[in-house]
């Protein structure tokens, strides 16, 4: 977005989704190359049964990875003031996951502006795998 167009963003304005997947067990192979987390529980469905758990499932700093995209993509890295969320459940093989935004609050903070945003990254069954906030400069 413009700058100007950031100046006139107003609480309840959606950022544009994101979406990703769906999950595979080579998304995941790969992921754990790149990422350096080789813990077999993300890529070896012996290791992932041994645990408890059905299937393999995604590192969390995939998702995480894509859900910081949102109001990055909308504002840019170089406004992105900070950016947090919590794992809410797992994201499984098979997952499509949808990543939305919703700006929650406009303030003023030594003369910038700034918008609060509601992040939210949901399989598509419904569940939501992670929520966050991130702030972003407007100014």
């Amino acid at each position: 977005m413009t700058t100007a167009s950031l100046t006139a963003v107003q609480v309840g304005h959606a950022l544009p989704e994101i979406r990703f997947g769906p999950i595979t067990r080579g998304m995941l192979a790969l992921y754990a190359g790149a990422s350096g987390d080789h813990n077999l529980i993300h890529i070896d469905i012996d290791m992932a049964k041994k645990s408890g758990m059905p299937d393999v499932f995604a590192q969390g700093m995939l998702s995480f990875g894509v859900l910081a995209r949102v109001p990055t993509e909308w504002a840019g890295a170089d406004r992105l003031k900070s950016f947090g969320a919590r794992f809410v459940s797992m994201t499984q093989v098979h997952d499509l996951i949808t990543c939305k935004g919703e700006v929650t609050e406009r303030f003023e903070a030594d003369g910038e502006h700034f918008a609060r945003i509601a992040l939210t990254a949901t399989a598509q069954d419904g569940r939501k795998t992670l929520t966050g906030e991130a702030v972003v400069r407007l100014n």
